[in-house]
């Protein structure tokens, strides 16, 4: 795992100066070569160790980095691979080998590698540590078989962060190892779920006898939880903690088509609307920053649930909100390619069809408040079955 290091030798002058290097040195390259130098310079990350892309500073001054890109219209490449950059990630640098972080980091922020998570199955979905899916030891390599579902990127990646069961008599929690598994090598099936939207961003995951290198191994054998845990809560903060500008994103699309309305729309019951809307939308960016603050300290902590549970429910409401001020236009969804991308990406019909999924990505409303019941409230925890009962014991549907 990482060992901390001394982060006080590195200031905010340094890291500005760095970062008005890059963007004058490789300013005009494409993104590709241009997101490698900033790797290279130890700034796609800076609490990231010296030569994986940070530079063992405080986290504090990524902020640094990313404002003069924002500037420079230079920054946004977690959208090229953001299951790559926000989770993964992470996770090779925390729990990685030297050689897996060599290897692996800097195609992940260059984007030329594309990663997928290989976490949720059928059974195992809210309740990821109960996933069935196995892997067993032969010699230098492991055997899976099972199946994954709902995995975002699955179509297009190269690499998956898969989570396997390796001892089925221990309890479900300690049973489980992580490895980096070839999405391309034999064995393994992506079969693409259309979703009500038109696209298939979403697909289902086969493994038959699928082989992995034990060298692919991602942390101690059986600990893959702890793995699990650290990305699950990025994942969170990726999904709920996206900082903008104030009234950016989609509260501007909603004034945009707000002022777009005759006079007469315009009446005091949507204005009420839309301003607790825009209101919303601001305590939620004032949310992300104050927890950003707080991920300075360490690993995401449950402000992350906070976060995505906000986000979801609020995106949900904003959508339907501005498709009822489209009228009759907000029936007409655009069309999509022969391979499931929409016509119009931007188009608000789509953004009200894809947020009726963001209270399940990523974990359900319903685990979000388990966890903040359980973390942040000190409520007791649901009853259920005895944590330390072994995997196979356990009753499945």
């Amino acid at each position: 795992m990482a060992q901390a290091t001394d982060q006080s030798t590195v200031t905010e002058s340094a890291v500005r100066e760095l970062t008005e290097r890059l963007l004058a040195d490789f300013g005009h390259l494409d993104d590709t070569a241009f997101f490698g130098a900033q790797f290279d310079l130890g700034l796609a990350r800076v609490d990231f160790p010296r030569g994986h892309g940070g530079l063992d500073a405080p986290p504090a001054l990524q902020g640094v980095v990313d404002e003069l890109l924002e500037e420079a219209g230079r920054r946004g490449n977690w959208t090229r691979n953001p299951m790559g950059i926000g989770m993964c990630g992470p996770a090779i640098v925390a729990w990685g080998t030297e050689e897996q972080k060599h290897r692996f980091l800097r195609p992940i922020f260059t984007a030329e590698e594309i990663w997928c998570q290989l976490f949720s199955e059928p059974g195992a979905g809210s309740d990821v540590a109960s996933l069935a899916t196995q892997a067993v030891r032969d010699g230098d390599e492991w055997i899976v078989n099972g199946q994954k579902v709902w995995t975002s990127s699955a179509h297009i990646a190269k690499w998956g962060l898969l989570l396997a069961r390796t001892n089925p008599e221990a309890p479900k929690h300690k049973g489980i190892t992580a490895f980096i598994l070839d999405m391309k090598g034999p064995g393994v099936e992506v079969r693409p779920l259309r979703q009500m939207s038109g696209g298939a961003d979403f697909n289902e995951v086969f493994f038959t006898a699928a082989r992995v290198p034990d060298s692919m191994r991602i942390g101690p054998e059986n600990e893959g939880w702890k793995v699990a845990t650290a990305t699950l809560m990025n994942e969170r903060v990726s999904i709920g903690g996206n900082v903008m500008p104030r009234g950016s994103g989609p509260i501007a699309e909603a004034l945009e088509v707000w002022a777009s309305l005759p006079a007469r729309q315009r009446d005091a019951v949507r204005r009420d609307q839309i301003a607790r809307l825009w209101i919303e939308a601001e305590v939620l960016r004032l949310g992300n920053i104050r927890a950003r603050v707080q991920r300075q300290k360490g690993v995401p902590g449950p402000e992350g649930s906070i976060l995505k549970l906000g986000g979801a429910l609020f995106g949900q409401r904003l959508s339907s909100f501005i498709v009822d001020l489209l009228g009759a236009k907000g029936m007409l969804c655009p069309g999509y390619d022969l391979e499931g991308h929409p016509e119009s990406a931007s188009d608000p019909v789509i953004s009200f069809l894809w947020s009726q999924a963001s209270t399940i990505a990523g974990g359900t409303s319903e685990i979000m408040r388990n966890i903040l019941g359980d973390r942040v409230l000190g409520l007791p925890r649901e009853p259920g079955i005895d944590p330390n009962t072994p995997w196979n014991q356990i009753p499945r549907s």
